[in-house]
């Protein structure tokens, strides 16, 4: 399990530049004018992580396959989105679909490249963005309350649990605030989630800046940093030029090139920590001389759960996890070396697994 992340943003900030680089592909038409990618181009990611090569190395593990990690590039949406404008319905209709937003705000000036608004100004941007995310929101929960007041005057329970989720946004959004802010109760998090409301999706911030601000960022990214830390959201500063220009270098050339201005990793690795930690996901291993698998869970996962993910019979017939830390796999160079040192433990069904735990499960057919 990874996760399916929708990339977004105004016309001409860079998100189709950005998608190209992440991806490495051409999948995506990146040209200076509004529209230019139509059909939501999706690109397939393995997730970069050290952890998986020391342990493969170790095992000597005959095959490395990391978790993957799903970005989907949406079409640039512009003021008026939410009443169709600009191809507007089928964008957010493309929205919809995703776990979390990577919203690419335009931190750079370039007067070859044209703005929609006329000038450079992310926080004008991003609140454009999220406007139209809230009146579409607006406008299908209104439709909703109206369905969902017949149903309370029959006592269904399930109509009130969504109704007092449908209000408590509704009042939200109607002080401009987007619906990710309802306050909620634990038990209540899956109904909310099926209300399937945009502004409800958590937001990465990727702030886009000249080649020159790739590893510090500028005055603009610095205000955009601001916003996402009032906000709760996540932020990365990223240069969509220089990551293109490394995507098409040779893996052994990469390393030459970040040095040489400066960055100690691609942007992609930042995009994709950042990710991790705005949705809750942790990584577990299994390593064998076959092969050495990363496995993308979210955070306090129990352990038949977490074997779920590898097959569904691994939950059903769940027995056990055979289980080592990552510091202690790696410290004592290996599973057996864990083992006579007492650090492989047997854990059971309440197990909640922890990022980088290497798992061997038992299962009953």
């Amino acid at each position: 399990m990874g996760f399916k992340c929708g990339i977004v943003g105004l016309p001409n900030v860079g998100k189709s530049t950005l998608f190209n680089a992440l991806t490495q592909t051409a999948a995506a038409q990146a040209a200076n004018y509004p529209f230019c990618t139509i059909e939501p181009n999706v690109g397939d990611v393995g997730v970069p992580d050290p952890r998986l090569d020391r342990l493969a190395a170790i095992a000597k593990s005959g095959q490395i396959i990391p978790t993957r990690l799903t970005f989907v590039d949406i079409a640039g949406l512009v003021r008026g989105a939410s009443k169709g404008e600009g191809l507007g319905n089928q964008f957010l209709a493309n929205i919809r679909e995703v776990d979390a937003i990577a919203h690419v705000v335009r931190c750079f000036e370039d007067g070859d490249v044209t703005h929609v608004e006329g000038g450079v100004d992310p926080i004008r941007d991003i609140e454009t963005i999220e406007t139209e995310l809230m009146l579409a929101d607006l406008d299908s929960l209104e439709k909703r309350a109206v369905n969902l007041e017949k149903k309370l005057r029959g006592a269904d329970k399930e109509a009130k649990e969504q109704y007092d989720l449908v209000k408590r946004a509704l009042v939200l959004l109607q002080e401009g605030k987007p619906a990710r802010l309802v306050e909620r109760k634990p038990e209540e998090e899956k109904t909310f989630q099926m209300l399937g409301l945009l502004s409800s999706k958590p937001v990465l911030y990727v702030c886009n800046v000249e080649e020159a601000s790739a590893d510090k960022g500028n005055d603009f990214s610095a205000k955009v940093m601001i916003r996402a830390k009032e906000e709760g959201a996540e932020a990365v500063v990223v240069s969509a030029k220089i990551e293109s220009e490394i995507a098409v270098l040779p893996l052994a050339e990469q390393k030459d090139y970040l040095d040489t201005i400066g960055l100690a990793e691609p942007g992609l690795n930042r995009v994709i920590r950042a990710g991790y930690e705005l949705l809750h996901l942790v990584t577990y291993f299994t390593v064998g001389p076959k092969e050495a698998r990363a496995w993308t869970i979210t955070k306090g996962t129990r352990a038949p759960q977490a074997a779920g993910v590898i097959h569904t019979d691994f939950e059903k017939g769940f027995i056990r996890s055979e289980t080592i830390a990552y510091d202690d796999y790696v410290g004592l160079n290996g599973e057996a070396g864990a083992r006579d040192a007492g650090k492989l433990r047997l854990e059971g069904k309440e197990y909640i697994v922890q990022d980088g735990d290497v798992l061997h499960f038992r299962f009953a057919n």
